[in-house]
């Protein structure tokens, strides 16, 4: 009996490989790591908002809308959370994308205002956290395009035949990838350098 136990527990690993399942696995954990990869670079750029928006403030305090936005959009990718296990829900992957673009444009915007302010561009602390940025939209779009390709590379899997049995069998579906319109949008990092050579506006210096 112990025999026919080994061989039907043989059989079944045989079985289930032939039909994909442990590339099912692998690929569905190449995934979650290329999201965690994803959510640890958004997390770097939302950690450098605090002390660039306080460093613009010491130059332009009364800049207060721009300000507010880039502190309350950062509230808000604070408050959207998506881990491997909900990575399945279009809905979350939609909130998701839109509060980071929210601060995406935030962010584009105080980096606007911050040109009208020569004193500000020459503080040190404001270049160190102006190079992070742009060093950290860098690496967000090279994390989206990593997630996007594994993504791509799990669903086209589990679609195919006998694989997509197995998926169906094991509760495997497709994973929701950033929309085409959105990766159009990040497709080019931001630019956030500053051209000192160009004059401020009256009354702009601090």
């Amino acid at each position: 009996m112990t025999i026919v136990r080994v061989l039907l527990v043989l059989l079944l690993v045989s079985l289930l490989s032939g039909c994909g399942y442990n590339a099912i696995q692998q690929k569905d954990e190449a995934v979650k790591a290329a999201w965690s990869e994803v959510i640890n670079q958004y997390q770097r750029r939302a950690d450098l908002v605090p002390n660039l928006v306080n460093t613009v403030k010491g130059y332009a305090a009364h800049e207060e809308r721009v300000l507010t936005e880039v502190t309350d959009a950062r509230a808000r990718v604070g408050q959207i959370q998506i881990t491997p296990q909900t990575l399945n829900d279009p809905q979350a992957m939609a909130r998701f994308q839109a509060a980071q673009g929210e601060l995406s444009g935030a962010l584009s915007r105080l980096m606007a205002v911050s040109e009208n302010y020569p004193n500000l561009k020459a503080d040190s602390l404001f270049q160190t956290l102006q190079a992070q940025l742009e060093g950290t939209e860098n690496r967000i779009t090279v994390a989206r395009n990593r997630y996007v390709q594994a993504v791509q590379d799990y669903n086209s899997y589990i679609r195919q035949f006998p694989q997509n049995l197995t998926a169906k069998m094991f509760g495997y579906s497709v994973k929701p990838n950033f929309s085409v319109a959105n990766e159009a949008a990040i497709s080019t990092a931001p630019t956030v350098q500053f051209d000192t050579s160009k004059p401020a506006s009256a009354g702009s210096a601090h």
